[in-house]
């Protein structure tokens, strides 16, 4: 089924803290006027205010006399987009617009969504999370920290937030590659929620991104006396998870519906709070799920270009962390669904982490990681380079995998002996260097494409420029989670989803495989463009609603996939000016 995208389609009578209110006729109603109208992002048009509404705003005199259109408006802010330097003044230039006008910072991104979103997200937010409090200018959403912990019912409970829907939360512990931010990790949520709103449509002002600040061991920022944050040495054990229970228990209570995703939680903490909370509303971790997803959404659209089915790959994994992790274990689930044993399916992951291979008895081993290791009877005629840890070169020797993963941070690990030695094994090697940002990944693109005479199939983590393949420039697929997280939030609210399982995520992950342009032609890219972001947004969302449903996940009664399709085409805002009437 094909939507037709709303235009401005809010449900009757929304109102989004104390100035907006949309109507059946989708004209908004708002008491606000004059300075307070403009400095409301959220009804803030600027130029583009019509003579009538600057007569019933009080807008003559604080606005020049011309009336522009958004169109106009777009064109303005883009060419002085483009006018400035280097990606940081971009992404300032960005957050100060979206601080400013909502409506038109969305229309410029929508519009331009491959150049804007490296700037809007990575690599460039994680630059702007280490200069966050240097580059500090109005708050936007919530900074709940452990010396205000008993407030966090009070502070939830505001009108202005009655109709948030999305919240994406961050401790700011992990950020991408680039460690404990603190306070600064506010610049993740907050880029998190704009590619929701740009990519699969959810209004802004349903949107709330949280930073729990528990403090930072980040010495840097400790010693900055411009850092905004608590500062204090990050709290862990009790304390922590007692501020973790309170929001979650808050959240919960406050909004029954609530979609409640986790990003950039360290090691220790991001397993273990999915496995603590994802059955107690619906919640998911975007490192661990929304990785998992992506970088499974492309491996089945990379087997349709080397042709060797998903029963027969071998995969190696440098890196053992939570989106490693993820990773294999979503991966595992599409190879049993496709007919292997458990067994066997465990049997063909092989995962290095700092200590080397996971093995059965390694001392150290997390949970998460256990179903990994390999048995030690496996690898035990294995011929390995020296004593000591097995190394990714020694899996490469001797597992012969047939796809390499990055989630490591470490940055050319994927160096040219080990590529070429895998070539020489497998005809069209699979490689994903995923670690971001840019400077942090396993490999580049050119260098791999060099490393096994252009055979090799390539997913990032991080943007690259495109490169020469049998003479031709060719974009470079990126395993932007943005191609997924959207859209499983959009599902998962429309059909007010109780909980957002595994299965879930394999069918996001089988729909991005299914509107791969290698699907239809083996030399195509692995992934649509980003200018089709909202329509795959809108499939994806299609068939997580569809899965939540067939589990008893959803809410309400079952609704046909027509239904489905309308519900979640309603949710999906589109940036334009409504029409204003003062009340």
């Amino acid at each position: 089924m094909t939507p037709t995208f709303p235009r401005d389609r809010l449900s009757s009578g929304l109102s989004f803290g104390t100035g907006l209110m949309q109507s059946k006729a989708h004209i908004v109603k708002t008491p606000l006027s004059g300075y307070e109208l403009l400095n409301d992002p959220l009804l803030n048009k600027g130029t583009a205010s019509t003579e009538t509404e600057r007569d019933a705003f009080d807008l003559h005199g604080l606005l020049p006399p011309h009336v522009a259109e958004l169109d106009y408006q777009v064109k303005r802010r883009l060419d002085a987009f483009r006018a400035l330097g280097g990606d940081i003044q971009k992404y300032v230039f960005l957050r100060g617009l979206q601080d400013t006008n909502e409506t038109l910072f969305y229309a410029l991104l929508t519009r331009n969504i491959e150049e804007m979103m490296p700037i809007v997200y990575t690599p460039t937010v994680g630059l702007g999370c280490q200069l966050f409090s240097h580059l500090f200018r109005k708050p936007r959403g919530l900074f709940l920290s452990i010396p205000h912990k008993d407030a966090i019912r009070h502070i939830l409970g505001h009108p202005r937030y009655d109709r948030v829907e999305a919240i994406v939360v961050s401790d700011g512990e992990r950020i991408l590659g680039l460690g404990d931010q603190g306070a600064g990790g506010m610049g993740i949520p907050i880029g998190k929620l704009s590619l929701y709103t740009a990519c699969a449509g959810l209004h802004p002002a349903t949107t709330l991104p949280v930073l729990l600040d528990v403090g930072t061991d980040n010495e840097e920022h400790l010693a900055d006396p411009l850092y905004i944050g608590w500062q204090h040495a990050r709290v862990r054990g009790a304390d922590y998870d007692d501020l973790i229970e309170t929001f979650v228990g808050a959240v919960r209570d406050r909004w029954p519906h609530v979609l409640l995703h986790w990003e950039d939680f360290a090691l220790g903490n991001a397993n273990r709070l999915l496995a603590r909370y994802r059955d107690q509303l619906c919640t998911f971790n975007d490192d661990i799920q929304g990785t998992a997803a992506i970088a499974v959404g492309t491996l089945l659209s990379a087997i349709n270009v080397t042709g060797t089915p998903l029963r027969e790959q071998r995969v190696a994994v440098l890196g053992a962390g939570s989106a490693g992790t993820g990773i294999c274990a979503l991966l595992l689930r599409a190879m049993t669904d496709n007919g292997l044993s458990e067994r066997e399916a465990r049997s063909r992951f092989y995962l290095v982490d700092r200590d080397g291979l996971l093995v059965e008895g390694m001392s150290g081993l997390q949970p998460f990681q256990t179903p990994f290791a390999q048995s030690r009877a496996r690898i035990a005629g294995w011929t390995l380079a020296a004593s000591g840890p097995i190394t990714l070169a020694d899996v490469v020797a001797n597992a012969r995998p047939t796809v390499l993963i990055g989630t490591s941070g470490q940055a050319h690990a994927f160096h040219e002996g080990l590529i070429r030695a895998m070539a020489e094994h497998v005809q069209r090697p699979i490689i994903f260097p995923l670690s971001n940002p840019t400077e942090r990944s396993e490999a580049t693109p050119a260098d791999i494409m060099t490393w096994t005479e252009g055979r090799a199939v390539i997913g990032t983590g991080s943007p690259f420029p495109p490169i020469e393949r049998s003479g031709k420039s060719f974009r470079v697929d990126q395993t932007n989670n943005a191609y997924v997280y959207p859209g499983i939030g959009l599902g998962a609210i429309a059909i007010k989803a109780r909980r957002v399982s595994d299965a879930m995520f394999l069918a996001a992950a089988r729909t991005i495989a299914d509107f791969s342009p290698a699907r239809r032609d083996p030399n195509a890219n692995l992934l649509p463009p980003l200018v089709e972001i909202r329509k795959l947004s809108f499939h994806v969302a299609v068939a997580v609603a569809k899965q939540a449903q067939a589990e008893g996940l959803a809410a309400g009664e079952a609704m046909s996939e027509a239904a489905i399709a309308d519900a979640i085409t309603e949710k999906m805002w589109e940036p334009v000016y409504a029409p204003y009437r003062r009340i």
